[in-house]
């Protein structure tokens, strides 16, 4: 698809997930056999994106030695951060490869399934024309500890209640975004902004479209959340399972420490 990159924030330490995340990244915890970060590519892929970018951090080894594989090759690249930048300071960070080009932005320790081609129509083809963002929304059964959304009749957000105790409704931001440039360029007219959620969301109140996610939606940033998402029904994949990593994948102890504590 031209002019649409894609940046897979999966640069997370994970410390909710401990101890699971101290020997294996939280973007890559399986589900389904499958790494969760293959999810997100195999989605991506379905959908025409063919420029994506995915930050690492905590065992970026083990992501790159991922991302090596033939797949992939020439259509997902990654990026290094020593020091967590933040998820605007991410965005900043790498806006070289995003100029003049709409940028799908996910937090990628959500286990998203959906129809995303919907989504990407209803940004280019539906969304109200004052809007320069469209959030991905999900219904919570669980409000007060997600960020919710209050939108008007024509599904512009109009506030943002994070996780308070009585929150106004039950419908969540999910962490998936679709900017058009001109969000880029206010960035870069304000460089020291780290946080995507609370310094650069509550600037676009009036401008941020929702589209709500109707399918499966989960933070697997616990553990509770990475369990339950065992029994969640598991997409076709995009390609053979029969590469090494793969091989290597079903032998790793993360599949084993996973069921043990899941039990």
């Amino acid at each position: 698809m031209a002019n649409v990159s894609a940046f897979l924030l999966s640069a997370g330490l994970g410390s909710r997930l401990a101890p699971l995340t101290e020997c294996w990244p939280k973007c890559m915890m399986p589900i389904g056999g499958r790494p969760l970060l293959e999810y997100w590519l195999c989605t991506l892929y379905r959908s025409g994106i063919r420029e994506v970018l995915v930050n690492t951090c905590s065992h970026s080894e083990k992501v790159n030695h991922f991302l090596s594989r033939n797949r992939f090759s020439g259509w997902v690249a990654s990026t290094y951060e020593p020091k967590l930048l933040g998820t605007a300071g991410s965005l900043i960070e790498n806006a070289d490869v995003f100029i003049d080009s709409k940028v799908i932005l996910i937090h990628a320790d959500n286990w998203c399934q959906c129809d995303f081609q919907l989504f990407l129509e209803f940004h280019n083809q539906c969304r109200p024309e004052e809007t320069d963002i469209t959030m991905m929304t999900f219904r919570t059964v669980s409000p007060s500890t997600c960020g919710i959304v209050e939108i008007d009749g024509k599904g512009i957000v109009q506030g943002f209640h994070e996780k308070v105790s009585r929150p106004p409704g039950n419908l969540a931001n999910g962490a998936v975004y679709i900017l058009e440039p001109v969000v880029l360029d206010w960035l870069l007219d304000r460089r020291d902004i780290k946080d995507f959620s609370t310094e650069v969301l509550p600037h676009f109140v009036g401008k941020i479209s929702t589209w709500e996610n109707v399918g499966i939606h989960r933070d697997i940033g616990t553990l509770n959340s990475l369990f339950a998402a065992q029994n969640d029904p598991i997409p076709n994949s995009c390609w053979d399972n029969d590469d090494n990593w793969l091989s290597e994948f079903k032998d790793n102890p993360i599949h084993k420490r996973l069921a043990l504590m899941s039990s």
